[in-house]
């Protein structure tokens, strides 16, 4: 077609260009968002409606996959742990090629529609093979799609200047959709809502998949409102005309397939390159020890709602407890990130390691001794004031607090340093190629948490004597697997980090 022809549009707001200091350069930081295009508020609010309705899914499946579709614990957390998250994995990571080959607008499109008939599915249905074909690994596709065409469209939709404190706010509005989502959890299953509709009664679970349907359904609307072709530059926004037509849908559809075929072809190639080199295989030891903390951060989904349901009752609010995880990261991450960052970032992920695994060890320890705990001011305000409890404080909520306030201390320190390791540890030109191996940590965890439904019929089951001490004391250990591994592999795996301290 030529040259693209580009049509200026008047940026809403001058930004200054002046470079401000102290407070004013502080809070320059935040209102150079104020020239922002439409299209960056846009995916702000996306990020947020379809971290919610992802979240509010995740900390439900295992539930509905046990009390309506009658699988017991093992079977649910195999379906969950080695089905439906590493499918997630894996088609995030082709999840790119689409967006290269339709564009970014068509495919929020695209993977808003399939996860809104997956959706439906399984609100509407109890017939275990409908819902794992037609709801449960659609839904996978889904919402694949979703996490790298986000990040694509913070990075096309804010200019150089806007870049850095836009992808800080997706990060926040991650966080703040995990808290929304535990709200809700909570909520719809407190509610205890009966109705029939044409014969159909829907389970508490599938309530709670009508909501994350409901969030789907919004989306649509919200994408409608990104302009094809927008983009950001320096010079303020623009339209790129020659992606607003991408052809037809026969020229469309090939495209799609020469575009998979190609990044299967390059992806082969990386692969073959990469072996080759021992950066990859330390790289990968590195991310296989970081896999067993990323467990523990799962389980929060797979494993702790059961835990929290049959130690505490059916209402416990397990998702309000969950996001105080979301609320510490959100207040920790920049002051750990700000205080650290002259220190290297191997010792400051082997700090937040053991600092992670210290707090899982609280849960194994005998309830008894958090009684009066329990019984002070603060244990009274944790659960009459945030969780909304009435009459006497259960231990275990004194105990699931301060375990996820030590965890979420430990996960400001390590987490944000794992992927920039990951550079460290690339040959000089390969750091693009070494940071594709990202996902790994998150489906070495996936797969770790899939055994959770083994130790919670186990230690945990619904029925019969329980020794949840000794589940909790299994899901430490494994957490301390990860300082441990990279302290006592640190000879082979450890890199000189450039400008940082040892």
């Amino acid at each position: 077609m030529g040259q693209a022809i580009k049509a200026a549009i008047p940026p809403e707001e001058t930004v200054l260009a002046v470079e401000a200091t102290g407070l004013r350069g502080f809070l320059a930081k935040f209102t150079v968002l104020k020239g922002a295009q439409r299209e960056l508020w846009l995916t702000f609010l996306i990020k947020f409606l379809i971290y919610t309705a992802y979240s509010v899914t995740n900390k439900t499946m295992v539930l509905w996959l046990s009390k309506d579709l009658g699988f017991n614990d093992q079977a649910a957390g195999a379906l969950v742990g080695w089905v439906w998250a590493p499918a997630m994995t894996v088609f995030t990571l082709l999840a790119g090629s689409l967006t290269d080959a339709i564009g970014l607008r068509r495919t929020f499109f695209f993977g808003v529609a399939i996860c809104t008939v997956a959706r439906s599915v399984m609100v509407i249905t109890t017939m275990p093979w409908l819902a794992l074909t037609c709801g449960v690994l659609p839904l996978a596709v889904g919402e694949a799609l979703g996490t790298p065409v986000l990040l694509a469209a913070t990075r096309r939709y804010s200019t150089v200047a806007q870049r850095s404190i836009s992808f800080s706010v997706i990060y926040v509005v991650m966080n703040i959709s995990y808290v929304a989502a535990g709200w809700i959890f909570d909520y719809i299953r407190q509610l205890n809502f009966r109705v029939s509709l044409f014969g159909f009664e829907p389970t508490t679970y599938q309530q709670l998949f009508m909501v994350s349907l409901a969030f789907e359904i919004v989306l649509f609307p919200v994408i409608y409102f990104l302009r094809r072709g927008a983009e950001a530059n320096n010079g303020g926004p623009v339209i790129d005309q020659s992606s607003r037509n991408r052809g037809t849908a026969p020229g469309l559809w090939k495209g799609i397939g020469e575009t998979v075929r190609q990044s299967a072809i390059d992806a082969a190639h990386l692969f073959r390159r990469l072996v080759g080199q021992s950066g990859f295989y330390r790289l990968l030891l590195f991310f296989l020890f970081i896999g067993f903390l990323k467990a523990i951060f799962l389980q929060m989904d797979y494993v702790f709602p059961k835990f929290g349901i049959r130690e505490l009752g059916l209402n416990a609010p397990v998702g309000k407890l969950s996001a105080i995880n979301a609320i510490v990261i959100i207040l920790l991450v920049p002051i750990v990130g700000a205080l650290t960052q002259k220190f290297a970032a191997y010792r400051m992920v082997v700090i937040g390691g053991t600092i992670c695994a210290a707090g899982v060890f609280i849960m194994a320890l005998p309830t008894e001794w958090f009684q009066p705990a329990a019984n002070s001011v603060i244990g009274q305000w944790l659960g009459h004031g945030y969780l909304g409890l009435r009459g006497n404080i259960h231990p275990y909520y004194i105990m699931a607090a301060l375990y996820l306030m030590v965890f979420s201390v430990g996960e400001a320190f390590y987490s944000p340093r794992v992927y920039e390791y990951a550079a460290a540890i690339a040959p000089p030109g390969q750091e693009a190629s070494y940071g594709s191996l990202a996902y790994l940590p998150f489906l070495v965890g996936k797969l770790l948490v899939g055994a959770g439904g083994w130790l919670l019929a186990a230690f945990c089951p619904e029925h019969g004597p329980r020794r949840p001490g000794m589940m909790w004391l299994i899901f430490a250990l494994a957490a301390t697997v990860a300082p441990v591994g990279l302290i006592v592999f640190r000879r082979y795996i450890r890199v000189p980090e450039a400008g940082r301290q040892d």
